[in-house]
């Protein structure tokens, strides 16, 4: 049995891709030097962020008070920790007074050709849906309370714009940890932004408020933004049969109690798995789509059977050496994976329950 202090064999982690953000700034008049100022105080310290790569000032040559700040990072998990934590939210206050509005964009970069050199990504989503979940945390003992809030909510209007449109909600709860998981064909901010206001989604955030272990206003933008920062929980890996069945296919959550210090390896070696799966004739698995940050991992798997049926095809570990790789990087160590039983008991402790899924056609 492994220990704790036992050095780990881990597997490759998911390849990554380095991220670049786009942050669009409008500076209010009579502002510039002081947010050229707070710019030059900030950018050295970010500079000094692990995972940071480069960053660029650029001006308008249009409009003088639309300004252009991209960064280069190693992936977007170092500038995901960097963006949600206190020390960034201290960092960006002397520009506060000077920006009169704001909007961030990230993306992976997938192919990059500079001279001679070239760099390809991973493989890009090629569907047109943008996947994305949420994720938080309610106060012990208030779960069934919570579970009948989220469950009773009536759906918002599918469309958002003429480019978006909401296409499926689900929501699982597992302990006092709730993940929503979204699929949105078209501009996800937008949809995040559309659902927020509409009135039926704000009753059912106010109501679950008291419950949340972390208090949230989101009736303040300030509170609103740290709250969607430190439950984002981004969509690292997705596939899908190449064929959809036309059998019913039920959808399952998955969070892993991963070691710490082991996320990335954990999701790589699922994503691995998950590859290989959907490419073999007459595999139950349809589709499967990998959240994760830092050692939060959580895999939403849609099959054709129970997943007490195939255990090992829901947990992503078909075959012993990758149960004996998975049983290494997660808590406690040593999970014995290698038979029936012990699969069934780590699905038991891995499955969350489901809340409520909702496609497009519900609303």
């Amino acid at each position: 049995m492994t220990t704790l202090t036992e050095p780990v064999s881990r597997p490759q982690p998911l390849t990554t891709s380095r991220l670049r953000v786009v942050l669009f700034c409008d500076i209010m008049d009579g502002t510039q030097q002081r947010f050229l100022d707070a710019y030059e105080q900030l950018r050295h310290q970010v500079a000094a962020v692990p995972g940071h790569v480069s960053d660029q000032l650029c001006q308008s040559i249009e409009d003088p008070s639309q300004w252009l700040i991209t960064s280069e990072w190693e992936s977007a998990q170092p500038f995901l920790a960097w963006v949600d934590s206190e020390a960034h939210r201290e960092m960006v206050k002397p520009l506060h007074g000077c920006v009169r509005d704001t909007r961030s964009l990230r993306y992976n970069i997938m192919r990059e050709t500079a001279g001679d050199r070239t760099f390809d990504g991973p493989a890009p989503v090629t569907d047109g849906t943008v996947r994305h979940a949420l994720t938080f945390t309610v106060k012990p003992g208030s779960e069934a309370k919570v579970a009948e809030i989220l469950a009773g909510y009536r759906s918002p209007a599918a469309r958002v714009d003429d480019h978006t449109r909401l296409l499926r909600t689900s929501l699982f709860l597992r302990g006092n940890r709730v993940v929503r998981a979204v699929e949105v064909a078209g501009d996800l901010g937008a949809a995040l932004r559309h659902v927020a206001v509409q009135p039926e989604v704000r009753a059912v955030e106010e109501a679950v408020n008291p419950y949340l272990e972390e208090a949230r206003d989101l009736d303040n933008p300030e509170s609103a933004r740290a709250f969607f920062m430190r439950a984002a929980l981004p969509a690292v890996h997705h596939v899908a049969a190449p064929q959809q069945p036309s059998a019913q296919v039920t959808r399952y959550a998955l969070a892993y109690p991963v070691r710490s210090g082991c996320g990335a390896a954990v999701a790589g070696l699922l994503a691995r798995q998950d590859q290989q799966a959907v490419a073999e004739p007459g595999s139950a698995l349809v589709a499967a789509t990998l959240f994760q940050r830092e050692d939060m991992v959580v895999r939403v798997v849609d099959l054709l059977a129970p997943a007490e049926s195939v255990p090992a095809l829901a947990l992503g570990v078909d075959g012993p050496r990758v149960a004996g790789l998975l049983a290494r990087l997660v808590e406690p160590a040593g999970h014995d994976l290698d038979d029936a039983a012990g699969l069934a008991g780590f699905l038991g402790e891995c499955r969350m329950d489901l809340v409520t899924d909702r496609t497009s056609k519900d609303a």
